[in-house]
């Protein structure tokens, strides 16, 4: 537990390092006309922190597997971003993430509540540490995300280096 709330204490700080100041151009990027863009992503791990983590968690404690879990939209960020600045967004992110850990360790998630079960509306039963997991997981997914679209705009540039460069690959 206090290993995946290192991790996700964290990611704000990196989205902030890697989007704050950066141009629009970069900020819009895409590796493919239907992938996230950099700010899709701030906006989608908004929107995560508003609908997904913290009320699976508590429907797996109110309800284990009698009730699933509210589908996740995984583009329902769209309008909480629009008209809005990267400050503001990152901004809202750090706080939502800060309450949300905040609410994480007063629900004192202990050996026989991690192992309690939710019913997710696709993948079934799982427990209440492979939602944390996965939390986790996803944050860091979504960082390397943000990265590779961001070093792919430099693919042609590079030049030869593009066969020791991974991340653009």
């Amino acid at each position: 537990m206090d290993e995946a709330v290192a991790i996700l204490e964290r990611t704000p700080t990196v989205m902030n390092a890697l989007l704050r100041g950066q141009p629009a151009a970069w900020l819009g990027c895409r590796i493919e006309a239907d992938s996230f863009s950099p700010i899709d992503v701030l906006g989608h791990l908004i929107f995560g922190e508003i609908t997904d983590w913290i009320p699976r968690a508590r429907t797996i404690l109110e309800h284990g597997t009698s009730r699933a879990f509210e589908p996740f939209d995984r583009r329902g960020f769209v309008a909480l971003i629009e008209g809005r600045t990267t400050d503001e967004l990152l901004r809202e992110f750090a706080e939502l993430r800060a309450q949300n850990l905040e609410v994480l360790r007063s629900l004192a998630l202990d050996e026989e509540k991690l192992d309690l079960r939710g019913l997710h509306p696709e993948l079934g039963e799982v427990t209440m540490s492979q939602l944390l997991a996965t939390w986790v997981a996803h944050d860091l997914g979504h960082i390397d995300q943000v990265m590779r679209t961001m070093a792919r705009q430099y693919r042609d540039e590079v030049g030869p280096w593009r066969a020791y460069l991974s991340i653009i690959s």
